[in-house]
């Protein structure tokens, strides 16, 4: 495939190659549609992106063909790319990442034939620091994304009793991500026994369909409550990132309603969302994202977690069953006073024995 055009993008002179290459076979989605996707969504996409390490997944001969994951900014590349050195301990050496910081750097990055953009969840200036917390629903057939959804309507309501606001998004696969924004001071070891423990809180009050343990034979007609991904080490796939299956999917923002809607109707279809699709939600409902990148929020304290103790996994169960056991008290009182206005005053019924509330998981 020879098709090529030289470009100016904010007066940065780009050749562009293979336009015309297939990239999603099943789809007949081509590099250049990949490209022009990347260049209309940019305005929302690139605010995600910018300052952020990025880690890129590229499939050179299509989504049906070998990829390769790369960290460190290839050699060939214009002066105009910037990149930072983050320091690797498995390699003992930096490895320089690329900042997408601008349209130009996006569009390079897609002439990679580079589909899946995963960024790190800190900025390269604080490496230390992530700026989310981020749960990762990963269903296990024949679970799929309508169980997901139920998980998520969990781990919503856990956070709002914390006094915090979660974000969905599809993983543009099988999944559904949770973030919850946080940008103020903390780090990994913080976080991430955070998520730890409210997954296995999750998995402890829903043992028939939440697993935290990534071990397949675990995961089989559950949904697994990824905390891992909070780490230094490791990056999740981006908001508005296309995703390498048979049809250019997106991981695609979506509302709570949309997630409640998706889970009453039982219809994964729902939350499956294509490249063209994408563009006119951002078109008509803007960038639901847009909180991720300056909300500020804070995580309870857990006891022992600066140093990593087990303890502080037993104090965050602790936390959030209380947050839980709260959230159901308040059910059942609002439940009691709607049943008090609408129950007709000439009308005597025999009041049966409520079941006791189910008793919530204190310690692992």
């Amino acid at each position: 495939m020879s098709t090529s055009s030289t470009i100016d993008i904010e007066g940065k002179q780009l050749k562009l190659t293979n336009l015309d290459k297939v990239l999603y076979p099943v789809a007949g989605f081509t590099k250049g549609q990949v490209m022009d996707y990347y260049a209309r969504v940019a305005p929302v996409l690139v605010p995600h992106l910018s300052g952020h390490p990025l880690t890129l997944k590229r499939y050179p001969g299509g989504v049906d063909q070998e990829f390769f994951f790369e960290k460190n900014a290839t050699k060939h590349r214009p002066d105009w790319v910037k990149t930072v050195p983050i320091w690797s301990e498995g390699n003992q050496r930096d490895v320089n990442y690329i900042l997408a910081d601008n349209l130009p750097t996006l569009i390079w990055i897609a002439n990679l034939a580079a589909m899946e953009l995963h960024p790190s969840l800190s900025l390269a200036k604080d490496i230390s620091c992530p700026r989310t917390i981020v749960f990762d629903l990963d269903p296990g057939p024949p679970a799929n994304i309508v169980q997901c959804c139920q998980v998520g309507m969990w781990l919503r309501e856990i956070f709002e009793h914390f006094g915090l606001q979660a974000f969905p998004k599809t993983s543009g696969s099988k999944g559904l991500q949770i973030y919850v924004p946080l940008n103020t001071p903390t780090n990994y070891d913080f976080s991430k026994p955070f998520a730890h423990a409210l997954a296995r809180l999750l998995e402890n009050e829903h043992t028939e369909l939440v697993v935290s343990d990534m071990k397949k034979q675990l995961r089989v007609g559950k949904v697994l409550v990824d905390w891992s991904q909070n780490d230094e080490h490791k990056t999740t796939v981006s908001v508005y990132s296309l995703r390498a299956r048979e049809r250019p999917t997106v991981s695609t923002p979506v509302t709570w309603e949309e997630v409640e809607q998706a889970l009453k109707k039982k219809d994964p279809a729902l939350l499956v969302y294509e490249a063209a699709q994408v563009l006119k939600r951002v078109e008509k409902m803007g960038d639901l994202f847009q909180p991720i990148l300056e909300l500020k929020q804070k995580l309870p304290k857990l006891a022992g977690v600066e140093d990593a103790s087990p303890r502080a996994i037993e104090a965050g169960l602790q936390l959030a069953a209380q947050a839980s056991n709260d959230g159901e008290r308040k059910k059942s009182r609002d439940l009691g006073t709607k049943r008090a206005v609408t129950e007709p005053p000439s009308k005597k019924k025999s009041v049966k024995k409520q079941p006791a509330l189910k008793k919530r998981a204190r310690r692992v």
